[in-house]
């Protein structure tokens, strides 16, 4: 499998972490993820380790706080939602600043941001230390089935290539006096989108084609095999372990 392609996410660098085998760290990742959805949401302190934990993994790969902060912004949509719960989930009630609060729902809102960000902050460590590449690569050697790793492979290398269309579709619409103000227009982009979809329909098919007669048959080849050591096994499991072991003591405490 060849993809040259890269992604904003990675950031270039010669760190343990980045030396580590995609599926290595694919691994240690669900792994932890795994541990922290367990973690059962009394045991505050847990989390605490977890966030620990986290960011000595991006201090080893040198990956910035501020950076991981603002890529972790994705997920305002759930920290909204989450807010919400104290307000809507019934149960309980406690009075905080004159505002009546669901109890059952501050735990939930609770479990939905720790987990959530703990979970988004490993994803975040992943992409910035693995190119996009090895992720498919680690995902492959994972043995996930072949046809999910090409149309995700398919996905990243023409997702740029569609959106090239659609800022060119762009131009040469305002090149010719069109701006869309209102739902008299939608028309106009309706007809946008179709012509769009028959472009990508059409180059999918030539694409289709070109592989066919170069051999294709239902597999893409692999390069270079990649292959991973005891050791780097056991650095990889350091994470998912290490939370392990606070997830019990939660547990029994």
């Amino acid at each position: 499998m060849g993809a040259g392609h890269s992604h904003k996410l990675y950031r270039h660098g010669h760190s343990p972490v980045h030396e580590l085998p995609a599926h290595c760290k694919l691994v240690a990742v669900f792994c932890f993820v795994l541990v922290v959805v367990s973690t059962p949401r009394e045991a505050v302190w847990a989390f605490g380790l977890y966030a620990v934990l986290l960011a000595t993994v991006a201090a080893v790969a040198r990956v910035p706080a501020g950076y991981l902060l603002r890529r972790l912004l994705i997920e305002i949509p759930f920290v909204a939602f989450a807010l919400l719960m104290p307000f809507v989930v019934p149960g309980e009630q406690v009075s905080f600043l004159g505002l009546s609060l669901s109890v059952p729902g501050l735990w939930g809102a609770w479990n939905i941001l720790a987990k959530g960000t703990l979970g988004v902050a490993a994803s975040v460590i992943l992409a910035s230390t693995t190119e996009l590449r090895s992720l498919l690569l680690g995902l492959q050697r994972l043995r996930l089935p072949p046809l999910l790793v090409q149309i995700a492979s398919f996905m990243i290398r023409y997702g740029d290539v569609i959106a090239d269309e659609m800022r060119r579709m762009s131009i040469a619409r305002r090149s010719r006096g069109f701006e869309a103000k209102g739902m008299r227009h939608w028309g106009v982009l309706a007809k946008s989108a179709g012509a769009l979809f028959i472009r990508s329909y059409e180059r999918g098919e030539r694409v289709h084609l070109a592989m066919v007669s170069r051999g294709y048959t239902g597999t893409m080849p692999v390069i270079d095999e990649v292959t991973a050591s005891r050791a780097q096994w056991s650095y990889a499991a350091a994470l998912p372990v290490t939370a392990l072991a606070v997830c019990l003591l939660g547990w029994t405490l």
